[in-house]
């Protein structure tokens, strides 16, 4: 199995710096008490000199959906939106505790933080521009289409995993508690993008070992030169 980004996609946001990792033996019955507790920290002190449209992460996405055509305060990025609802409630909804580990981590880093079900994905998922006849699942369980030229996560089957690049993901491929083998890619575009996923990859290697006693997990920086991620199934 692979993950990439199309050469279009590279072509047109040059600046991309993608972290990939895969992990297994996920479980829902660990603590990220700790780590959710530092990253909501983080984020706190962010927001507290600067909204999160003005962050330089965030500011590079808006510029990213305006280049993709959407209107960048009525489609989010995913990090945005976990920022907006942090910054008004003081805490982020807990769903599955590696989602809450990984929503932590975007709001600590404003950049967005996806996770796949591996078990949900045939072959490959690269990032790139919708042809039209694909087909994204809704949370609610609709069916929808992206339009052509829309960026989305797309595998083997025509799946969109993800629309709008890291504006929604797919409720097909979403984490539950019998998701045990998951991708996460952290992407991001600002001027020091590569310094903060490297950082962001690196913590969350370290917290997947600390929460699911597993080795730390590998993760990959991906560039127009070494742009595939191949993983075992």
């Amino acid at each position: 199995m692979r993950f990439q980004h199309s050469s279009d996609i590279w072509r047109d946001f040059p600046e991309l710096v993608p972290g990939v990792l895969v992990a297994t033996g996920i479980t829902a019955d660990v603590s990220v008490d700790d780590a959710i507790a530092w990253c909501a920290e983080r984020a706190a002190d962010r927001l507290e000199t600067a909204s999160e449209g003005e962050l330089p992460a965030i500011q590079a996405w808006r510029r990213a959906f305006s280049k993709m055509g959407l209107k960048p305060t009525q489609y989010r990025c995913a990090s945005e939106s976990l920022l907006r609802r942090f910054r008004k409630e003081g805490a982020l909804p807990r769903l599955h505790p590696l989602i809450d580990l990984c929503n932590a981590l975007s709001i600590a880093y404003a950049i967005p933080v996806a996770v796949f079900d591996i078990a949900k994905i045939s072959q490959y998922v690269e990032v790139r521009y919708a042809a039209g006849d694909e087909t994204y699942l809704t949370f609610s369980g609709e069916t929808e289409h992206p339009p052509p030229g829309e960026v989305i996560f797309a595998d083997a089957e025509g799946r969109a995993h993800a629309r709008r690049w890291t504006n929604r993901q797919s409720g097909h491929s979403a984490v539950r508690d019998t998701t045990t083998d998951v991708l996460i890619v952290a992407e991001a575009l600002h001027d020091t993008a590569r310094k903060d996923v490297e950082s962001l990859m690196a913590g969350l290697s370290d917290e997947l070992a600390a929460g699911w006693s597993m080795t730390p997990p590998e993760y990959t920086i991906l560039s127009p030169s070494e742009p595939r991620f191949e993983f075992p199934v």
